[in-house]
């Protein structure tokens, strides 16, 4: 059996953070319904790389899904809804600040229909003045401070191509979701689970609140920077961790022919003798990680000389066979064409009935007792009948009528 089987969950979410979050849910076998107004998820037509198709957008955040249409603003949607969350374990929505107690079902209302309902709700910010901002993945990003400390020294704050303002929060917010769950097992009760997009990115930054701690008391020395104020700065490719690290270019110099190399104290000496200088791992001048610490620029340099030389894949061979930890910048083609990820699951391929084949991630949380199988995201409102059916009793004339009142 799945891990999540049995549970029931009403997903109202859109775009990208919410949706990733109730993906796990049915990666892990929840039985996800999918709510959608009869227009549909606006991500539904954005980025279409394919006409009258559901775009990779939506198709990649949405499998393993069902999917019904509601007219939440007729009486008759909202009647129908008080029905379906009487029905679930989970309820999930990213709606803007407000919009589900406009619809009238704040969290008072949702646990009095409910008393056993998990209610997850993402948001871009938590109380207090940002609280009605309107928040997208690069916004928390920057609020988060991720883009204050990504990039290069004498550059701009940089995003980072990781989704960690959408995403990210998505797989806070399961974990929320699985606690409240495992605690009503004990107390019978459900609960609020509430993931802030500014928070999820803060908890993800958190070594550089430690290095801006560190600051009150003098330079970070493992930074490649060269001067240092009162912020922690952008520091490159550096590790910001206690080994120094840098990404090294390689033959033939594209744009994602570079190698991360990282060089811990008994890595020194390998890599000295492959860049042809074996005299440096007995030299008082570089033997030592803190004699190497002053000079990481010339030090990369040195091992970069010797990387232009060979291909990424060479320099892995060469790195890895004396144990140096290091690994290849791999680009999205790379990626998606990498046969180890797709032995892994992690890379799978999906028919779909408008747009055929297409490759999306699998499920990275492997269970030993539960594997995971992608299936494609479900059409707009293709599950009405039988969710309407099955879980409300509603048979094909009732369905007929809600279809021609605008109601699915």
């Amino acid at each position: 059996m799945s891990a999540l089987e049995g549970v029931r969950v009403l997903d109202m979410t859109h775009v990208q953070s919410g949706p990733s979050a109730t993906q796990v849910l049915a990666w892990l076998g929840a039985d996800v319904v999918k709510l959608e107004a009869p227009t549909g998820d606006v991500t539904r037509r954005q980025l279409r790389d394919v006409a009258d198709a559901d775009s990779l957008y939506f198709t990649m955040l949405n499998c393993n899904k069902r999917s019904i249409t509601l007219n939440m603003k007729s009486d008759r949607g909202r009647e129908i809804f008080t029905r379906l969350v009487a029905d679930s374990d989970v309820l999930v929505e990213n709606f803007g600040p407000g919009t589900v107690e406009r619809l009238g079902f704040g969290w008072d209302r949702l646990r009095e229909i409910n008393p056993r309902l998990v209610y997850a709700s993402i948001k871009g910010f938590g109380e207090g003045p940002y609280t009605h901002f309107k928040a997208y993945e690069v916004v928390a990003q920057a609020m988060g401070g991720s883009m204050s400390t990504t990039g290069f020294e004498d550059g701009p704050p940089t995003a980072t191509g990781a989704q960690i303002g959408d995403s990210g929060t998505g797989i806070h917010t399961v974990a929320g979701i699985l606690a409240a769950l495992f605690q009503r097992e004990r107390t019978g009760r459900g609960q609020r689970v509430s993931v802030a997009m500014q928070h999820a990115v803060l908890n993800l930054c958190r070594v550089k609140l430690r290095d801006q701690q560190r600051l009150a008391h003098g330079p970070l020395r493992e930074y490649p920077n060269s001067s240092f104020g009162a912020e922690v700065p952008r520091s490159g490719n550096a590790s910001g961790g206690g080994q120094p690290g840098w990404a090294v270019r390689c033959k033939p110099g594209g744009p994602n022919d570079y190698v991360y190399v990282i060089v811990q104290p008994q890595g020194w000496p390998p890599i000295s003798r492959l860049i042809g200088r074996p005299e440096l791992a007995e030299d008082p001048d570089w033997a030592t990680p803190e004699a190497r610490l002053s000079k990481l620029d010339k030090m990369f340099g040195m091992i970069e000389e010797w990387s232009l030389q060979h291909d990424k894949w060479a320099v892995l061979a060469a790195l890895t066979e004396q144990g140096v930890p290091c690994g290849p910048v791999l680009s999205t083609r790379e990626l998606i064409e990498d046969a180890s990820l797709a032995d892994n699951g992690m890379i799978v391929t999906v028919d779909h009935p408008q747009r055929g084949e297409f490759r999306t991630v699998g499920c990275p949380i492997k269970l030993s007792d539960s594997p995971v199988r992608v299936t494609r995201s479900p059409l707009l409102g293709e599950h009405n009948a039988e969710v309407y059916r099955d879980r409300l009793g509603l048979d094909a004339d009732e369905l007929a009528g809600l279809r021609a009142d605008g109601v699915i």
